[in-house]
């Protein structure tokens, strides 16, 4: 029999950006799986969607795009929610979140808040303890942190869930049978400055991986960040592929095949470890325990401790934190997840 207090409708506001819905897709999965029965939806900015369209257990994709915030208010009160989780932590998600009219509003107490203000929308804030999102002494994985958020409606989450389809690629396809079927996935791009280790480093490591394993190596890109993706092919002609411009869509498909993925704190990162590609993470401005993948296999190899920016998009120092990671570290870390995988 079904339960009669628990929600028929419920909505997560998480607009972006690519990593940050990702890490929110678990959410989205322990309300199906506890709430079986209820309509989900989940509203976003227009950028950031085609990842959601990927989710099955998402109802209804909302999208703010041009209309403006007061348009997408008025859809989104129509829908008369009985719960709404705000885990941007924004003004204006908690704007968003409480013009529904939701008699439940759930978002972060203001230590956890990107914006402490946002609290002040919400009908109730849930503190998950620790120092707060930026406090250098929490150590929780930002995915544990949203999850925490459902114990406001009786769920508790053991093993956060992806449930992101298994799509095919055209472009993957063409990608692997140019790198002769097993392949390496670069990623030198992101949307901080200081995320990103240097292109000429990268090609490095697709030497090595090509001469140790005869392993080619893909190297993605996003929007503005073909230069970079180029640096690191012309380092390294021999053993990179360059990836063509890539759908989301595109980009699932290609990190799902890669033997390994070596990737800054990104949204192709986040994709891979929720889709279960072995990773090496480069970090230094973030902390690898909150935004790092998820899997205990899977190596970082970081700077956090000795990181003077930390959550700054551009380092405020002469030499920013990654650049005293050097090839020979990263390729050591390369190694020991391979060899991890080839035993099982």
């Amino acid at each position: 029999m079904a339960d009669p207090s628990a929600p028929e409708r419920l909505l997560i506001v998480r607009l972006g950006a690519l990593g940050d819905i990702v890490h929110t897709i678990p959410v989205a999965a322990a309300l199906r799986r506890g709430f079986p029965s209820a309509t989900i939806d989940w509203i976003v900015s227009a950028r950031h969607r085609e990842i959601l369209d990927l989710v099955p257990v998402v109802d209804r994709r909302l999208v703010v795009g041009d209309r403006g915030l007061l348009a997408a208010i008025g859809e989104v009160r129509r829908s008369r929610y009985d719960v709404v989780l705000d885990l941007q932590g924004l003004f204006k998600s908690a704007l968003l979140a409480r013009g529904t009219g939701a008699p439940r509003v759930i978002g972060f107490s203001s230590g956890y808040s990107r914006e402490p203000l946002a609290r002040l929308l919400y009908t109730e804030a849930h503190d998950p303890g620790g120092g707060g999102m930026y406090h250098p002494n929490d150590k929780s994985h930002v995915v544990w942190t949203n999850l925490s958020v459902l114990q406001r409606l009786g769920l508790r989450v053991t093993v956060p869930e992806f449930p992101i389809d298994n799509v095919t690629s055209a472009v993957a396809d063409a990608i692997a049978r140019d790198a002769g079927g097993r392949y390496a996935v670069l990623n030198p791009g992101a949307a901080w400055p200081n995320k990103r280790w240097p292109a000429d480093r990268l090609s490095l490591v697709a030497e090595a991986l090509w001469n140790a394993h005869g392993l080619r190596s893909v190297v993605i890109w996003g929007p503005g960040e073909e230069p970079l993706a180029r640096e690191v092919a012309a380092g390294a002609p021999e053993a990179v592929v360059l990836a063509p411009p890539t759908s989301i869509r595109d980009l699932v498909a290609i990190l799902r095949g890669a033997a390994v993925l070596v990737s800054g704190d990104t949204g192709p990162t986040h994709i891979g470890s929720a889709v279960g590609t072995p990773i090496v993470g480069i970090y230094g401005p973030t902390r690898a325990s909150r935004n790092g993948p998820l899997s205990p296999r899977d190596v970082t190899v970081s700077r956090e401790a000795m990181c003077q920016c930390h959550h700054l998009r551009q380092c405020r120092l002469a030499r920013m934190c990654l650049l005293d990671i050097d090839v020979g570290e990263v390729v050591d870390a390369v190694e020991r997840r391979l060899a991890s995988v080839s035993r099982g």
